[in-house]
């Protein structure tokens, strides 16, 4: 309603003092949404849900699947069957984008074009926020994030047609290989290299072997330099400054896959660095793990506002809009002040996280190794030899997720490469021994990292007294067997 709509009311049909308070909530709750559309910034806090679904349900009403006088005759009208389905979407069926374009406006869904270029936006409001502040423009794609880079590099691709070579930082995430091997072009994998942070043995970039490389094949045959922030430990984050530096000097594009790191205000400071020193194309970053929504969408962001218009003129067809709307909703229940306390509550638990794990690798003359990553940790399982592959079994079985264990003697082949000592993020499967990862990721509770820390303990004394997995599964036979 509007003020015209309520000044027809009719007195009997409610005190006009009454109506008075009620209009001036409404007017507060239309400033608000007036402030939104206006600044196109983040607020400052987070707002009452009501709120949320008055802005979401008033853009709705702007597609024309919801007009009141609809007469589609069209091949695509939005027209939804299910009523559970449309109300899980507030009504918005049209998706986003046009021809082929995801930016391009919608004659028939000007809620949606609104929705998802505000939710563009409000990322790009975040993504300075959290320290990238020299970024440009950022683009919400629903792609998740291997799929998104494989879109960067494709895109890249088309603006150099005769490069075939991308030459990535390994990391042993399939995703990351994967998106090189879609998009068309030759993986060279630079393997990493045995670096000391504060103590700690870690992997991180041989940025010699980029540069040999690139005298090798020739500047003008390299697509792009794929580097990464976020990993696993021990593995830590890539030189992005140096590697952007190298592309600058060598006009070649650089990709960085920043899949975790927007929760991390020292691997923002990176790509910072790294797009104000040196030459960084475009970074993505997972919705899911930073912005704790469903998987399935990612962000695109860079330094040159042109280069994220190429990417987003790429996709093919209409997207879905699902992605905006979670995030449109997420950032906004949330506000700067609700994201900030998260990231910083983060911080805290990844600092409680390595010290609850010193102290289990300290009771069973371990390591527990962090470095500069600063939201994984590694625990060394040199001394349990063969029986490290069960630490990770029982612990899955215990209910204990996320939590990963390396022997740096599996074997992966993916695409045809072959990738020897795989997990490692190495070739060089002896150099830490076998571990195990976990990570304190955004969301992340102290009670779920003291219950871990406490099933591991438990674990690792099995083991210790030559319990193991068989041992376990005997106990539990013999319990189920007993009347």
């Amino acid at each position: 309603m509007n003020d015209f709509t309520l000044q027809s009311i009719a007195a009997d049909l409610v005190p006009s003092n009454y109506l008075s308070v009620a209009n001036n909530a409404r007017v507060s709750r239309d400033k608000q949404v007036k402030v939104l559309l206006e600044k196109k910034k983040l607020p400052d806090h987070g707002w009452e849900n009501g709120t949320i679904e008055y802005l979401i349900d008033g853009l709705a009403l702007l597609d024309s699947n919801n007009f009141p006088n609809r007469c589609g005759v069209g091949e695509r009208e939005a027209r939804v069957v299910c009523e559970l389905v449309r109300k899980r979407h507030y009504g918005f069926a049209h998706g986003i984008g046009r021809s082929g374009n995801l930016t391009e406006a919608q004659p028939k869904a000007a809620g949606s074009t609104i929705m998802a270029n505000l939710t563009n936006c409000l990322v790009l409001d975040l993504l300075r926020e959290m320290g990238i502040r020299s970024c440009k423009r950022a683009l919400l794609v629903p792609l998740a994030t291997g799929m998104s880079v494989m879109m960067v590099l494709t895109a890249l691709k088309v603006s150099r047609p005769e490069a075939r070579y991308v030459l990535w930082s390994r990391i042993d995430q399939k995703s990351c290989f994967k998106s090189i091997v879609t998009a068309g072009l030759i993986p060279v994998v630079i393997d990493t290299v045995p670096v000391e942070e504060r103590g700690d043995p870690m992997l991180g970039t041989n940025v010699q072997a980029f540069r040999d490389k690139v005298e090798e094949l020739g500047a003008a045959n390299v697509c792009c330099i794929l580097s990464t922030t976020s990993c696993f430990a021990p593995r830590t984050c890539d030189q992005v400054a140096q590697l952007a530096d190298l592309c600058r000097c060598k006009e070649i594009p650089h990709v960085v896959n920043n899949a975790y790191g927007l929760q991390s205000s020292y691997l923002t400071h990176q790509i910072e660095q790294a797009g104000r020193l040196g030459r960084v194309d475009a970074f993505v970053q997972s919705t899911d793990k930073n912005l704790l929504v469903p998987v399935g969408g990612a962000i695109i962001a860079g330094f040159d506002p042109a280069i994220i218009e190429q990417i987003a003129a790429l996709y093919p067809g209409r997207a879905s809009s699902s992605q905006s709307l979670d995030v449109l909703m997420t950032l906004l229940s949330l506000g700067k002040t609700g994201y900030q306390k998260l990231v910083a509550e983060r911080k805290q638990l990844h600092q409680h996280l390595l010290e609850q794990l010193t102290v289990v690798a300290k009771q069973h003359g371990e390591s527990a190794i962090s470095g500069r990553n600063p939201i994984s940790v590694a625990l060394t399982l040199r001394s349990f030899g063969e029986n490290a592959p069960m630490i990770g079994s029982m612990l899955h079985r215990r209910g204990v997720s996320g939590c990963r264990v390396v022997t740096g003697r599996e074997t992966k082949i993916i695409a045809g490469h072959t990738f020897g000592a795989w997990s490692s993020h190495s070739s060089d499967g002896e150099y830490v021994g076998p571990y195990l990862t976990a990570s304190a990721a955004l969301g992340v509770t102290r009670e779920e990292i003291d219950t871990f820390a406490k099933k591991l303990q438990q674990v690792l004394k099995e083991q210790r007294v030559g319990g193991g997995e068989n041992s376990e599964l005997n106990n539990q036979i013999k319990e189920m067997t007993v009347v």
